[in-house]
């Protein structure tokens, strides 16, 4: 799995190869770190405590429920796509640059 740091770094090539490597954009890689972060967390979280986790219902009784970190990687993911569609970053227009690193 590739590091924040590397995801950061190739989305800035992305940018730089597409002659768009603006504060605005730049900006929104921020962003998309920032999902990526909030999501890994979510996925952590999940795989600590499961898919359920116990809670309090309205009377006071302990319950299962959904833990809502399932919802949130959900939510954090959709935001990435959201800023990779805005960056017009897809699978079908990754440049390569000169050097021949992984790229997203």
């Amino acid at each position: 799995m590739a590091s924040a740091s590397k995801i950061k770094d190739s989305l800035k090539k992305q940018l730089e190869l597409k002659g768009a490597n603006v504060e605005h954009f730049l900006g929104l890689i921020d962003d998309y770190i920032f999902y990526f972060n909030q999501e890994k967390a979510m996925q952590n979280d999940v795989k600590r405590d499961g898919r359920m986790v116990k809670g309090l219902s309205a009377s006071g009784h302990e319950m299962k429920k959904e833990n809502p970190a399932v919802k949130n990687a959900v939510i954090y993911n959709k935001q990435k796509l959201a800023i990779l569609k805005q960056l017009e970053l897809t699978t079908d227009n990754v440049g390569c640059g000169d050097d021949e690193e992984d790229e997203l």
